[in-house]
């Protein structure tokens, strides 16, 4: 993919400036396309990290970004459950605070991705420079979830410190847990080595503590859990018609 695709002619130079920087560290990450993906993450990893270049990629390669955006912003608002019952678990005012910061912080991610998704129906609506020009120049527009950002930062490791501290998990997949935080945030970010290890650092840390807790627990009946499949699906079809 060439850098210079997208002609940026709109003011905000410094901003852009300032993500080149970042962003130049990434641009020669590579995934090989003929393994299977296994993150959304890893869906986009062969894609440059800035926004330029993500809304490129999504002209590009539609499906493979719309597919890599949406399983990440559909594991986070999953993650919100996984956070509040992992809370409780520990029972810690520590925990609670750190669960408070983590959810604000998956409220933000999602936020942002909602902020994704309207830049990519850009491109299809008004065409890719259109889109990245508009997104240049309200990237620094105000919202409310600027102020949020640090929860991204914090929640984390200080969740990874109470479920250490009451050893609801161990060290390892403590310190995995607390990896976390290192997933890069904001809007039309690409994956970066840091992701990965934030990604893998989570799965360590939390699908041996969600199987033991499904494992443990009260099973629904087959007949209970038919009719809760088939409300779910019944419930999204109907708010795909509006």
């Amino acid at each position: 993919m060439r850098d210079d695709v997208v002609q940026l002619t709109c003011d905000p130079q410094a901003l852009i400036d300032h993500e080149l920087v970042f962003a130049l560290p990434f641009k020669t990450l590579r995934v090989d396309p003929s393994r299977p993906h296994r993150s959304s993450d890893e869906l986009r990893a062969r894609f440059a990290f800035f926004f330029p270049h993500q809304l490129a990629a999504y002209d590009d390669h539609p499906t493979l970004m719309t597919a890599s955006y949406s399983a990440f912003v559909a594991g986070t608002v999953v993650l919100t459950p996984g956070m509040l019952a992992l809370t409780r678990l520990i029972g810690t005012q520590i925990a609670t605070l750190a669960g408070a910061l983590t959810v604000l912080g998956l409220f933000t991610r999602t936020f942002h991705a909602g902020i994704d998704h309207l830049a990519f129906q850009l491109v299809d609506a008004q065409g890719r420079t259109a889109a990245t020009q508009a997104v240049a120049a309200s990237y620094q527009g105000f919202h409310i979830f600027h102020y949020t950002t640090f929860a991204i930062m914090l929640g984390w490791p200080l969740l990874a410190y109470a479920a250490y501290r009451t050893r609801t998990i161990g060290a390892v997949r403590s310190i995995a847990l607390a990896l976390t935080a290192a997933l890069p945030l904001g809007v039309l970010k690409g994956t970066t080595p840091l992701s990965m290890v934030a990604v893998a650092g989570l799965a360590v840390a939390l699908v041996p503590l969600g199987l033991r807790m499904l494992l443990d627990g009260p099973r629904p009946s087959t007949a209970r859990l038919a009719t809760l499949t088939a409300a779910a699906l019944t419930l999204s079809y109907l708010s795909s018609l509006g």
